[in-house]
């Protein structure tokens, strides 16, 4: 039997947003049309591919293996039906998260002849998609698991401490620092031994060794607008632990933020590249992200009084080694 190389696209869409709805909505087609296409592409190649139930979706064993051919055949199929694009440059960007967008939008409005296309991916799958060819420039957080799997082929540079910020809720006075031990602390991310902890949860549960915190887990529900709605139907008090990125956006939207009074965390973001001679587009995207983060002090984020930086160890070594 020949493979569909149109159900091979509708598995990678889901496999990078592991959300049937969103990968639906990008593809242009019902979420039941997708999830019965899905069906067939794992009838043809004899096995499940991905694992989903009513929250979550994630690769089966075979399905990461499947994902690598995949991305390698449709790569294929690209070449032969079009020439590479000389002015064209691949990134990813990690939900709604501002530090690849603020960049891309740094990039368009210095370089606006240039394509710029966009995807959406979290780290490790960045990474992938970077050593196979498929991304230009990845913006993720480096880790030593990524660094012991994929020793070579690749580059990466510091380019962001992202603070993270404690989001009250609605009607909570506004204060500018609160302690962390005031009240719950929840985050949106998937616990450890769900089927979708990822880089992301591996930071966060350094930070709950770190500071002996029992953080509530809930999920990754992905868009601003979803998170936003849990925290508004939130039943009793907490803080949410929240990327300034989100944090902003719901100070937007009146609800208050505050920095922690005992440590700081920061997200360490790098820019990653391919190993050996850089294309010229590459090297200006480069250039345009550290004068960038340069311009918005972004290794010098702002905090409370006298509170240390705080991030995992080896996200540090790593970042700056």
């Amino acid at each position: 039997m020949d493979l569909d190389l149109r159900l091979v696209r509708y598995f990678v869409t889901v496999a990078d947003e592991l959300h049937f709805g969103r990968a639906a909505a990008k593809l242009f087609i019902s979420q039941p049309t997708l999830s019965k296409q899905i069906r067939k592409l794992e009838a043809d190649v004899g096995g499940a591919l991905l694992v989903r139930d009513s929250r979550h979706v994630a690769l089966t064993p075979r399905g990461d293996r499947f994902l690598h051919l995949a991305r390698q055949l449709l790569a294929t199929a690209d070449q032969m039906l079009r020439e590479p694009a000389p002015h064209h440059l691949r990134i990813a960007h990690i939900f709604e998260l501002d530090t690849s967008r603020v960049v891309a939008d740094a990039f368009l409005a210095a370089h606006p002849a240039v394509r710029l296309v966009q995807s959406q991916m979290d780290s490790a799958r960045q990474l992938t998609a970077l050593l196979e060819g498929h991304l230009d420039v990845a913006i993720i957080r480096v880790t030593g698991a990524m660094k012991a799997a994929h020793p070579a082929g690749w580059r990466h540079r510091l380019l962001r401490l992202e603070p993270f910020r404690l989001v009250g809720r609605p009607g909570d006075p506004r204060r500018a620092a609160v302690s962390v031990h005031e009240r719950p602390i929840e985050v949106f991310a998937d616990a450890p031994g769900t089927a979708l902890y990822n880089v992301h949860g591996r930071y966060l549960s350094s930070l709950e060794q770190h500071t002996g915190l029992a953080l509530r887990w809930l999920g990754n529900p992905g868009t601003f607008d979803t998170c936003h709605a849990a925290l508004t139907r939130a039943p009793d008090s907490a803080y949410l632990l929240e990327f300034d990125s989100y944090a902003r956006r719901y100070e937007d939207l009146g609800i208050p933020t505050s920095r922690p009074q005992e440590l700081q965390p920061v997200y360490p973001w790098s820019l990653a590249w391919r190993e050996g001679e850089r294309p010229e587009i590459v090297r200006t995207f480069l250039e345009v992200a550290e004068e960038l983060a340069a311009r918005l002090h972004w290794l010098h984020p702002e905090r409370a009084d006298g509170v240390p930086l705080w991030a995992p160890p080896e996200d540090l070594a790593v970042a700056t080694g």
